[in-house]
């Protein structure tokens, strides 16, 4: 006997549940004035870890202003503390944005290295796409956003001011807690200005030390977020520093450290050598695992000459001397550590140093003094440790002082990162609480959608440890499974948070609201360039595949890319390989002197 159907009572049914959607996605009505969220209290029991409770310390309407993408609605600004449990730690920090039409939402935003201040919670999501005809940021979307500063407030070193550590509340904020606490203080608020009893959905945004915490965030507190977006993130992060200890350590030895000229001649090198094997000359190196492969500074030239020195002796800025392609050679090499830290991590994979910007200190860019602050400074890491040294340099140098040996007069430059001796055991205990187990099987039985993006050129945070991650990953859970709630892209030319060789926007936040929220997973993402070639786009590639030349087509539209697989690079050096090799080359490549001024 067939059973029964009731299509009236399914058509029902359908228009009762797309008009609780539609109530869920309109405007909040305002239950509470600004003004009355002034000296309100969070109550510890409304935190899920412990602490003292949290106060507003202000609350500011703040009219509408701004034009479009930054145009943001009228407001209630909230500053805040959480007490912490230790009477000697700080306070956590946080900055509460409550939009007066809000759409039922929240994100929170990462920070930055070892964090101290608060992020701007009215600014874009980590590497948005901005401009003009750009969507809004969320604050302008209608969203309740908020950050802190993980627990502590930087001194002059800012984000590399590592000296809180010394009190362990503090350090297990930074580490960890204070996401939660943050969140938790945020929704407690939420509530109490609305008067509604859910947020529709959470997400967190965040890149580098941001990108840890979004991952952190639905890695330990599932059920607390609908979505994130992470760039570059450095989710393992004990192991990442060890590696910048053991880049120092190299950067510091005798004639080791590159200048400016000699990291633009490598760059430019490593550029004649890889930039065809996409199958076009663009200034942007796309099959990034093929150049790791074919480049070695020792035996490459840059317009026929080599670039190694005569007898690898040091010659000025027109070569490199064996010493620095030493040190080159270990940033681009894994490290490996001869015990296992207790977070389960054995080593740190190198960076992809063959194409990136080093720091070239003469390019015109006014983003370019960021990207070298960001990578090798202008100093060399040494004893005691230069402000102007690469940004890893005092970052590492502040967490052995104040994080491992709790010495502040230690020489961080004397501890072996891949032999620590008597620091063993402590090295195991901040990996606990740095290095981010790889598991979201909670996250994806819950619906949560995450969306993964680095730059192949990014030698802070290596491209190849999100590489890791995403596999473990898959590893785990199987291909499929991982597709179904995880996109992983890289983007080529893209260094740490900022390039002038392919400044990378895309609107991640519109493509994790229509995955988590209509179901509808990305598709054919376009990443757009703000300041190697302003305008120009590239496709965002589902990881391993990356943006291959199509042959023919303007060279600055992701039109004429498509998304190549690697075998199909390992496979060639047939036909279409051997025209990007050889025929792109001719057809594109230029005399260095010919070139354009880099970017």
């Amino acid at each position: 006997m067939k059973p029964r159907t009731f299509p009236r009572a399914q058509g029902l049914c359908a228009v009762l549940a797309a008009l609780f959607s539609a109530l869920l996605a309109a405007p909040a009505a305002l239950a509470r004035p600004c003004a009355q969220m002034a000296g309100m209290d969070v109550p510890a029991s409304a935190i899920g870890l412990p602490t003292r409770g949290g106060l507003v310390s202000s609350a500011e309407l703040v009219a509408a202003s701004g034009t479009a993408p930054r145009s943001i609605g009228e407001h209630c600004l909230l500053n805040g503390r959480i007490s912490p449990m230790d009477p000697a730690a700080p306070d956590i920090r946080f900055r509460l944005a409550l939009p007066s039409h809000w759409n039922a939402k929240l994100v929170m935003f990462g920070g930055g290295g070892f964090n101290g201040s608060i992020p701007n919670i009215a600014g874009n999501v980590p590497n948005g796409l901005d401009g003009p005809a750009a969507p809004a940021h969320p604050l302008g979307r209608g969203y309740a956003t908020v950050a802190s500063d993980s627990g502590h407030q930087a001194n002059a070193l800012g984000s590399q001011d590592g000296s809180f550590a010394l009190n362990e509340e503090a350090a297990n904020n930074f580490g960890r807690d204070a996401v939660k606490k943050t969140r938790d203080a945020a929704v407690f608020l939420v509530k109490a200005r609305y008067e509604v009893e859910t947020i529709s959905k959470a997400y967190f945004a965040g890149g580098s030390t941001g990108g840890r915490e979004a991952i952190a965030a639905i890695t330990r507190w599932p059920e607390d977020w609908d979505g994130a977006i992470a760039w570059y993130p450095a989710w393992n992060n004990a192991a990442a520093l060890l590696h910048g200890l053991r880049v120092n350590r190299a950067l510091a030895k005798a004639g080791a450290y590159p200048n400016s000229a000699q990291r633009a001649l490598l760059h430019a090198a490593a550029l004649q050598a890889c930039d065809g094997l996409d199958g076009v000359a663009d200034g942007l190196i796309s099959n990034q695992a093929h150049c790791n492969r074919l480049f070695d500074p020792a035996s490459a030239t840059i317009d026929g000459r080599l670039l190694r020195c005569q007898q690898g002796g040091d010659a000025g800025e027109h070569c490199l001397s064996d010493a620095q392609i030493t040190a080159l050679k270990v940033m681009n090499t894994p490290t490996q550590f001869r015990f296992k830290l207790a977070s389960g991590e054995t080593g740190y994979p190198g960076s992809n140093v063959w194409g990136a910007d080093l720091g070239v200190t003469t390019r015109p860019s006014p983003l370019q003094p960021i990207v070298t602050f960001l990578a090798l400074g202008t100093a060399a890491p040494a004893t005691p440790m230069p402000r102007n040294a690469p940004y890893i340099g005092p970052l590492v140098d502040q967490w052995v002082k104040y994080s491992v040996t709790r010495d502040a007069g230690f020489d961080s430059l004397t501890l072996d990162p891949e032999n620590p001796g008597r620091w063993e055991g402590r090295l195991g205990e901040l990996s606990l609480l740095l290095d981010t187990p790889v598991d979201l099987k909670a996250f994806a039985a819950k619906g949560g959608k995450l969306l993964l993006a680095h730059g192949s050129a990014d030698i802070l945070v290596s491209t190849r440890a999100t590489q890791a991650y995403y596999q473990r990953l898959q590893a785990q859970m199987g291909h499929a499974a991982v597709h179904s709630f995880v996109r992983y892209y890289e983007v080529p030319g893209f260094g740490h948070a900022v390039s002038t060789d392919f400044n990378a926007g895309w609107d991640s936040l519109t493509a994790l609201e229509n995955w988590a929220e209509q179901g509808t997973a990305p598709q054919a993402q376009v990443v757009s360039d703000s300041a190697g070639v302003p305008g120009r786009t590239r496709p965002l590639c589902d990881y391993p595949k990356w943006p291959r030349y199509k042959g023919s087509g303007d060279i600055n539209l992701a039109a004429s890319f498509s998304c190549t697989e690697p075998l199909a690079n390992a496979r060639g050096r047939g036909a279409g390989l051997t025209k990007g090799l050889c025929g792109g080359l001719r057809a594109h490549r230029k005399p260095l002197a010919d070139m354009p001024a880099p970017h």
